[in-house]
Protein backbone atom coordinates (compact mmCIF):
# COMPACT_ATOMS: atom_id res chain seq x y z
CA UNK A 1 0.00 0.00 0.00
CA UNK A 2 1.56 3.41 -0.59
CA UNK A 3 -1.06 6.43 0.27
CA UNK A 4 -0.05 10.06 -0.48
CA UNK A 5 0.21 12.06 2.06
CA UNK A 6 -0.63 15.93 2.61
CA UNK A 7 -0.14 19.08 5.40
CA UNK A 8 -3.66 19.94 6.89
CA UNK A 9 -2.82 21.51 9.53
CA UNK A 10 -0.33 23.99 11.32
CA UNK A 11 0.38 25.78 14.49
CA UNK A 12 3.40 27.25 16.30
CA UNK A 13 4.68 29.02 19.39
CA UNK A 14 8.26 29.97 18.96
CA UNK A 15 10.04 33.35 18.97
CA UNK A 16 8.50 35.04 16.06
CA UNK A 17 4.73 34.40 17.44
CA UNK A 18 2.44 32.33 19.20
CA UNK A 19 0.25 31.31 16.42
CA UNK A 20 1.31 30.91 12.51
CA UNK A 21 -0.60 34.08 11.39
CA UNK A 22 2.15 36.20 13.77
CA UNK A 23 4.64 34.06 13.13
CA UNK A 24 4.07 34.51 9.17
CA UNK A 25 3.67 37.81 9.39
CA UNK A 26 6.86 38.65 10.97
CA UNK A 27 8.71 35.94 8.78
CA UNK A 28 7.28 38.13 5.79
CA UNK A 29 8.53 41.07 7.63
CA UNK A 30 11.65 39.93 8.03
CA UNK A 31 11.61 40.31 11.77
CA UNK A 32 14.04 39.08 13.99
CA UNK A 33 12.76 37.10 17.42
CA UNK A 34 16.41 36.47 19.06
CA UNK A 35 16.30 38.90 21.98
CA UNK A 36 18.50 39.84 24.98
CA UNK A 37 18.39 37.12 27.99
CA UNK A 38 16.88 38.84 31.01
CA UNK A 39 15.19 36.09 33.15
CA UNK A 40 18.99 35.30 34.29
CA UNK A 41 22.55 36.38 33.81
CA UNK A 42 24.44 34.40 31.77
CA UNK A 43 27.58 36.86 30.73
CA UNK A 44 29.73 34.60 33.23
CA UNK A 45 29.64 32.31 30.07
CA UNK A 46 29.52 35.20 27.61
CA UNK A 47 25.92 34.51 26.49
CA UNK A 48 23.86 37.17 26.33
CA UNK A 49 21.03 36.32 23.73
CA UNK A 50 18.42 33.81 22.95
CA UNK A 51 15.42 32.99 21.23
CA UNK A 52 12.91 32.97 23.45
CA UNK A 53 8.98 32.89 22.86
CA UNK A 54 7.23 35.97 24.28
CA UNK A 55 4.06 37.05 25.53
CA UNK A 56 2.58 33.94 26.19
CA UNK A 57 -0.11 32.51 28.52
CA UNK A 58 -1.21 28.88 27.86
CA UNK A 59 -4.03 29.84 30.32
CA UNK A 60 -5.69 32.64 27.93
CA UNK A 61 -5.58 30.10 25.15
CA UNK A 62 -8.08 28.35 27.53
CA UNK A 63 -6.27 24.93 26.95
CA UNK A 64 -5.25 23.75 29.94
CA UNK A 65 -6.09 24.81 33.43
CA UNK A 66 -4.25 25.55 36.32
CA UNK A 67 -4.07 21.89 37.84
CA UNK A 68 -2.63 20.88 34.54
CA UNK A 69 0.21 23.44 34.49
CA UNK A 70 1.08 22.44 37.80
CA UNK A 71 2.02 19.32 36.55
CA UNK A 72 3.10 19.87 32.69
CA UNK A 73 6.45 21.14 31.74
CA UNK A 74 6.81 24.22 29.27
CA UNK A 75 8.08 21.92 26.39
CA UNK A 76 4.80 19.80 26.74
CA UNK A 77 2.62 23.24 27.11
CA UNK A 78 4.01 24.81 23.93
CA UNK A 79 3.23 21.17 22.12
CA UNK A 80 -0.31 21.41 23.33
CA UNK A 81 -0.49 25.00 22.14
CA UNK A 82 0.81 24.34 18.54
CA UNK A 83 -0.77 20.84 18.21
CA UNK A 84 -4.74 22.36 19.31
CA UNK A 85 -3.68 25.10 16.73
CA UNK A 86 -3.04 22.63 14.46
CA UNK A 87 -5.47 20.51 14.81
CA UNK A 88 -8.35 23.35 15.07
CA UNK A 89 -6.34 25.13 11.60
CA UNK A 90 -6.67 21.26 10.05
CA UNK A 91 -10.76 21.56 10.53
CA UNK A 92 -9.98 17.39 11.52
CA UNK A 93 -12.68 15.76 13.88
CA UNK A 94 -10.69 12.85 15.69
CA UNK A 95 -13.48 11.67 17.72
CA UNK A 96 -15.64 10.57 14.35
CA UNK A 97 -12.63 8.37 13.38
CA UNK A 98 -11.50 4.90 15.06
CA UNK A 99 -8.95 6.23 17.32
CA UNK A 100 -6.19 3.66 16.11
CA UNK A 101 -6.04 5.18 12.54
CA UNK A 102 -4.94 8.34 14.47
CA UNK A 103 -1.09 8.79 15.74
CA UNK A 104 0.89 11.92 17.50
CA UNK A 105 4.74 11.31 16.73
CA UNK A 106 6.39 14.31 18.76
CA UNK A 107 10.86 15.35 18.48
CA UNK A 108 12.54 16.50 21.17
CA UNK A 109 15.53 17.09 21.78
CA UNK A 110 16.15 17.29 25.51
CA UNK A 111 13.18 17.14 27.52
CA UNK A 112 12.04 18.95 30.98
CA UNK A 113 15.59 19.71 31.84
CA UNK A 114 14.89 23.30 34.13
CA UNK A 115 12.58 21.00 36.10
CA UNK A 116 16.38 18.19 36.27
CA UNK A 117 17.58 21.38 37.56
CA UNK A 118 15.36 22.43 40.39
CA UNK A 119 14.20 18.81 41.60
CA UNK A 120 17.93 18.28 41.89
CA UNK A 121 18.74 21.48 43.86
CA UNK A 122 15.84 19.98 45.87
CA UNK A 123 17.20 16.86 46.60
CA UNK A 124 20.96 18.66 47.44
CA UNK A 125 19.22 20.89 49.90
CA UNK A 126 16.60 18.68 51.95
CA UNK A 127 17.25 14.97 50.87
CA UNK A 128 15.67 12.57 47.66
CA UNK A 129 12.75 11.65 50.03
CA UNK A 130 11.42 15.45 49.06
CA UNK A 131 11.94 14.84 44.87
CA UNK A 132 8.31 15.71 43.36
CA UNK A 133 6.85 12.51 42.73
CA UNK A 134 5.67 14.14 39.30
CA UNK A 135 9.49 14.47 38.45
CA UNK A 136 9.39 11.76 35.81
CA UNK A 137 6.75 12.09 34.24
CA UNK A 138 6.88 15.73 34.12
CA UNK A 139 10.76 15.53 32.99
CA UNK A 140 10.25 12.61 30.33
CA UNK A 141 10.65 13.78 26.52
CA UNK A 142 8.23 11.88 25.52
CA UNK A 143 5.25 13.18 27.80
CA UNK A 144 5.03 16.04 25.22
CA UNK A 145 3.57 13.50 22.57
CA UNK A 146 1.67 11.56 25.70
CA UNK A 147 -0.17 14.69 26.69
CA UNK A 148 -0.63 15.56 22.83
CA UNK A 149 -2.03 12.28 22.42
CA UNK A 150 -4.50 12.17 25.56
CA UNK A 151 -5.89 15.57 24.64
CA UNK A 152 -7.45 14.80 21.48
CA UNK A 153 -7.89 10.58 22.23
CA UNK A 154 -5.07 9.78 19.00
CA UNK A 155 -4.70 5.92 20.23
CA UNK A 156 -2.38 4.57 17.25
CA UNK A 157 1.48 5.31 16.99
CA UNK A 158 2.46 7.34 19.50
CA UNK A 159 6.04 8.39 20.93
CA UNK A 160 8.72 10.95 20.95
CA UNK A 161 11.54 11.05 18.00
CA UNK A 162 14.86 12.08 20.61
CA UNK A 163 17.90 12.97 17.62
CA UNK A 164 18.83 16.23 19.09
CA UNK A 165 18.24 18.81 15.92
CA UNK A 166 17.14 16.21 13.74
CA UNK A 167 14.26 15.06 16.16
CA UNK A 168 11.00 17.19 14.72
CA UNK A 169 12.02 16.28 11.15
CA UNK A 170 12.64 12.74 12.08
CA UNK A 171 9.49 13.03 13.54
CA UNK A 172 7.20 14.69 10.53
CA UNK A 173 9.41 12.02 8.34
CA UNK A 174 8.18 8.81 10.80
CA UNK A 175 4.36 10.16 10.42
CA UNK A 176 4.93 10.62 7.18
CA UNK A 177 5.78 6.77 6.05
CA UNK A 178 3.30 5.75 8.71
CA UNK A 179 0.39 7.57 6.81
CA UNK A 180 2.18 6.70 3.59
CA UNK A 181 2.54 2.88 4.33
CA UNK A 182 -1.49 2.51 5.76
CA UNK A 183 -0.90 2.09 8.81
CA UNK A 184 -2.46 5.37 10.12
CA UNK A 185 -4.69 8.09 8.41
CA UNK A 186 -3.66 11.17 10.46
CA UNK A 187 -1.07 12.07 12.21
CA UNK A 188 -0.54 14.83 14.66
CA UNK A 189 3.33 15.31 14.83
CA UNK A 190 6.34 17.69 14.93
CA UNK A 191 8.55 18.76 17.16
CA UNK A 192 8.66 20.81 20.73
CA UNK A 193 11.39 22.12 23.20
CA UNK A 194 12.32 24.37 26.26
CA UNK A 195 15.61 24.28 26.81
CA UNK A 196 16.87 28.05 27.53
CA UNK A 197 18.23 27.77 31.04
CA UNK A 198 22.17 28.69 32.07
CA UNK A 199 22.78 25.18 32.72
CA UNK A 200 21.94 24.48 29.03
CA UNK A 201 24.07 27.37 27.58
CA UNK A 202 26.73 26.18 30.01
CA UNK A 203 27.02 23.20 28.46
CA UNK A 204 26.76 24.22 24.33
CA UNK A 205 29.34 27.69 25.88
CA UNK A 206 32.06 25.29 27.00
CA UNK A 207 31.98 23.67 23.94
CA UNK A 208 32.07 26.74 21.85
CA UNK A 209 28.70 26.32 19.91
CA UNK A 210 26.68 29.74 20.70
CA UNK A 211 27.53 32.76 19.51
CA UNK A 212 29.13 35.53 22.17
CA UNK A 213 27.72 38.31 20.09
CA UNK A 214 25.48 40.80 22.41
CA UNK A 215 23.66 42.33 19.63
CA UNK A 216 20.34 40.51 18.98
CA UNK A 217 20.28 41.21 15.59
CA UNK A 218 23.97 40.40 14.73
CA UNK A 219 23.93 37.24 16.38
CA UNK A 220 22.36 34.62 14.02
CA UNK A 221 24.74 34.45 10.91
CA UNK A 222 23.93 31.52 8.48
CA UNK A 223 26.68 31.18 6.00
CA UNK A 224 28.52 34.36 6.39
CA UNK A 225 31.60 34.51 6.96
CA UNK A 226 31.83 36.17 10.14
CA UNK A 227 29.16 33.15 12.18
CA UNK A 228 30.27 32.30 15.30
CA UNK A 229 28.14 30.35 16.85
CA UNK A 230 24.20 29.57 16.99
CA UNK A 231 21.94 30.63 19.05
CA UNK A 232 19.80 29.15 21.42
CA UNK A 233 15.88 28.82 21.07
CA UNK A 234 12.67 27.57 21.99
CA UNK A 235 9.02 26.59 21.03
CA UNK A 236 6.91 24.31 19.14
CA UNK A 237 6.10 23.70 15.48
CA UNK A 238 3.42 21.36 15.28
CA UNK A 239 1.68 19.67 11.64
CA UNK A 240 -1.38 17.63 11.11
CA UNK A 241 -0.58 15.14 8.26
CA UNK A 242 -3.66 12.90 6.34
CA UNK A 243 -4.19 10.78 3.97
CA UNK A 244 -5.24 12.57 0.55
CA UNK A 245 -8.14 10.86 -0.11
CA UNK A 246 -9.42 11.02 3.38
CA UNK A 247 -8.53 15.11 3.24
CA UNK A 248 -9.95 15.49 -0.09
CA UNK A 249 -13.41 13.63 1.07
CA UNK A 250 -13.69 15.93 4.25
CA UNK A 251 -13.15 18.88 1.93
CA UNK A 252 -9.93 19.68 4.21
CA UNK A 253 -7.63 22.65 2.70
CA UNK A 254 -4.10 21.47 1.95
CA UNK A 255 -0.62 23.59 1.95
CA UNK A 256 1.22 21.06 0.65
CA UNK A 257 2.07 16.85 -0.23
CA UNK A 258 4.40 15.62 1.76
CA UNK A 259 6.43 13.24 -0.86
CA UNK A 260 9.55 11.93 0.70
CA UNK A 261 11.95 11.17 3.52
CA UNK A 262 15.42 10.71 4.07
CA UNK A 263 17.28 9.56 7.10
CA UNK A 264 20.62 8.54 7.64
CA UNK A 265 23.72 8.63 10.06
CA UNK A 266 27.13 10.01 9.76
CA UNK A 267 29.21 7.67 11.95
CA UNK A 268 31.78 9.97 12.34
CA UNK A 269 31.75 12.39 15.33
CA UNK A 270 29.43 12.96 18.54
CA UNK A 271 29.58 16.52 17.29
CA UNK A 272 30.69 17.58 13.71
CA UNK A 273 28.89 16.63 11.05
CA UNK A 274 30.95 14.54 8.81
CA UNK A 275 33.06 16.53 6.18
CA UNK A 276 32.55 13.97 3.24
CA UNK A 277 29.22 15.33 3.70
CA UNK A 278 27.84 11.92 1.76
CA UNK A 279 25.33 11.10 4.83
CA UNK A 280 23.45 14.55 4.44
CA UNK A 281 23.67 14.36 0.80
CA UNK A 282 22.08 10.67 0.45
CA UNK A 283 19.18 11.80 3.19
CA UNK A 284 18.19 14.86 0.29
CA UNK A 285 18.74 12.59 -2.05
CA UNK A 286 16.46 10.06 -0.87
CA UNK A 287 13.77 12.40 0.27
CA UNK A 288 13.63 14.02 -3.41
CA UNK A 289 14.19 10.35 -4.91
CA UNK A 290 10.98 9.00 -3.12
CA UNK A 291 8.96 12.26 -4.05
CA UNK A 292 9.65 10.81 -7.84
CA UNK A 293 11.38 13.92 -8.78
CA UNK A 294 14.86 15.51 -9.92
CA UNK A 295 17.58 17.27 -8.61
CA UNK A 296 16.51 20.15 -11.12
CA UNK A 297 12.71 19.74 -10.17
CA UNK A 298 13.43 21.07 -6.39
CA UNK A 299 13.13 25.05 -6.10
CA UNK A 300 13.64 25.61 -2.65
CA UNK A 301 16.03 24.44 0.72
CA UNK A 302 15.07 25.14 4.30
CA UNK A 303 18.15 24.59 5.48
CA UNK A 304 19.59 23.78 8.64
CA UNK A 305 21.66 26.77 8.72
CA UNK A 306 22.75 27.05 12.35
CA UNK A 307 25.29 29.66 11.47
CA UNK A 308 27.89 27.47 13.36
CA UNK A 309 31.48 27.30 11.23
CA UNK A 310 31.01 23.47 10.34
CA UNK A 311 27.50 23.36 9.80
CA UNK A 312 26.97 25.80 7.44
CA UNK A 313 30.13 24.62 4.81
CA UNK A 314 29.16 21.33 5.21
CA UNK A 315 25.31 21.39 4.90
CA UNK A 316 26.50 23.51 1.65
CA UNK A 317 28.56 20.69 0.51
CA UNK A 318 25.69 18.23 0.97
CA UNK A 319 23.41 20.18 -1.16
CA UNK A 320 26.07 20.24 -3.75
CA UNK A 321 26.25 16.85 -3.67
CA UNK A 322 22.83 16.01 -3.77
CA UNK A 323 22.03 18.11 -6.01
CA UNK A 324 24.97 18.71 -8.55
CA UNK A 325 24.45 21.46 -11.25
CA UNK A 326 21.51 21.64 -9.70
CA UNK A 327 22.80 23.08 -6.30
CA UNK A 328 23.51 26.50 -8.28
CA UNK A 329 19.60 27.41 -9.14
CA UNK A 330 18.34 26.13 -5.93
CA UNK A 331 16.65 29.28 -3.83
CA UNK A 332 18.38 28.21 0.24
CA UNK A 333 17.24 29.72 3.46
CA UNK A 334 17.70 29.76 6.96
CA UNK A 335 14.66 30.65 9.73
CA UNK A 336 17.29 30.33 12.51
CA UNK A 337 18.38 33.08 10.76
CA UNK A 338 15.39 35.15 12.37
CA UNK A 339 14.23 32.64 15.56
CA UNK A 340 17.62 31.20 16.56
CA UNK A 341 18.21 27.11 16.91
CA UNK A 342 15.03 25.84 18.54
CA UNK A 343 16.54 22.28 18.92
CA UNK A 344 14.24 19.49 18.64
CA UNK A 345 11.64 21.80 17.39
CA UNK A 346 13.59 23.22 14.59
CA UNK A 347 12.40 20.82 12.07
CA UNK A 348 8.70 21.13 12.90
CA UNK A 349 8.69 24.68 13.27
CA UNK A 350 10.68 24.78 9.62
CA UNK A 351 8.83 22.48 7.53
CA UNK A 352 5.72 24.99 8.52
CA UNK A 353 7.93 27.56 6.70
CA UNK A 354 8.45 25.24 3.53
CA UNK A 355 4.75 24.12 3.36
CA UNK A 356 3.91 27.93 3.86
CA UNK A 357 6.69 28.90 1.22
CA UNK A 358 4.89 26.10 -1.72
CA UNK A 359 1.36 27.93 -0.81
CA UNK A 360 1.96 31.12 -0.77
CA UNK A 361 4.59 30.95 -3.54
CA UNK A 362 7.23 33.04 -1.32
CA UNK A 363 10.75 32.28 0.27
CA UNK A 364 11.92 34.35 2.89
CA UNK A 365 15.07 36.29 3.03
CA UNK A 366 18.23 34.71 5.08
CA UNK A 367 18.52 37.60 7.72
CA UNK A 368 21.81 38.75 9.25
CA UNK A 369 23.71 38.45 6.18
CA UNK A 370 26.87 40.51 5.46
CA UNK A 371 30.02 39.13 4.28
CA UNK A 372 30.16 36.00 1.58
CA UNK A 373 32.02 33.26 3.27
CA UNK A 374 33.88 32.75 -0.45
CA UNK A 375 36.95 32.65 -1.81
CA UNK A 376 38.62 30.55 1.11
CA UNK A 377 41.82 28.82 1.16
CA UNK A 378 40.25 25.47 0.11
CA UNK A 379 36.62 26.12 -2.16
CA UNK A 380 35.21 22.81 -0.60
CA UNK A 381 34.74 25.31 2.28
CA UNK A 382 33.06 28.50 0.48
CA UNK A 383 29.05 29.11 1.26
CA UNK A 384 28.51 29.80 -2.18
CA UNK A 385 25.21 29.35 -3.28
CA UNK A 386 22.07 31.52 -2.95
CA UNK A 387 21.00 31.72 0.50
CA UNK A 388 18.19 34.36 -0.60
CA UNK A 389 20.32 37.15 1.48
CA UNK A 390 19.05 40.43 -0.35
CA UNK A 391 15.51 39.64 0.18
CA UNK A 392 12.80 37.52 -0.02
CA UNK A 393 11.84 35.63 -3.41
CA UNK A 394 8.11 35.66 -4.82
CA UNK A 395 8.08 32.76 -6.78
CA UNK A 396 6.11 29.68 -7.52
CA UNK A 397 7.76 26.76 -5.24
CA UNK A 398 6.86 23.14 -7.18
CA UNK A 399 8.93 20.83 -4.13
CA UNK A 400 11.09 21.61 -1.70
CA UNK A 401 13.01 20.21 0.51
CA UNK A 402 13.15 20.75 4.77
CA UNK A 403 16.90 19.60 5.86
CA UNK A 404 17.98 18.57 9.40
CA UNK A 405 21.30 17.77 10.78
CA UNK A 406 21.35 16.27 14.78
CA UNK A 407 24.47 16.02 17.12
CA UNK A 408 25.03 12.09 17.03
CA UNK A 409 25.31 12.21 13.06
CA UNK A 410 21.19 12.34 12.55
CA UNK A 411 20.72 13.58 9.48
CA UNK A 412 16.56 14.12 8.06
CA UNK A 413 15.46 15.82 5.21
CA UNK A 414 11.53 15.88 4.01
CA UNK A 415 10.46 16.55 0.45
CA UNK A 416 7.18 18.06 -0.12
CA UNK A 417 5.50 19.26 -3.00
CA UNK A 418 2.62 21.48 -4.56
CA UNK A 419 -0.30 19.93 -4.41
CA UNK A 420 -2.43 20.29 -8.37
CA UNK A 421 -4.84 17.74 -8.47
Amino acid sequence: MSNRVVITGLGTVNPLGINVADFWANIKAGKCGISKIESFDASDINIHVAGLVKDYDPLECGLMDKKELRNMQLFTQYAISAASEAVKDSGIDFSSMDPFDTGCLIGVGIGGIEFIEKQYQRMVDRGASKISPFFVPMMIANMAAGDVAIKFGVKGDNYCTTSACSSGTHAVGEAFRKIKDGYLKAAICGGTESAVTKFVLGGFATMHALTTSEDPMNASKPFDKNRNGFVLGEGAGILVLEEYEHAKARGAKIYAEIAGYGATGDAYHITSPSPECDADARAISNAIREAGLKPEDVDYINAHGTSTGLNDKYETRAIKLALGDAAKNVKINSTKSMTGHLLGAAGGMEAIVTALSIKEGYIHQTIGYETPDINNEDPADDCDLNYCTDGPVEQEVRAAVSNNLGFGGHNAAICLKKVTD
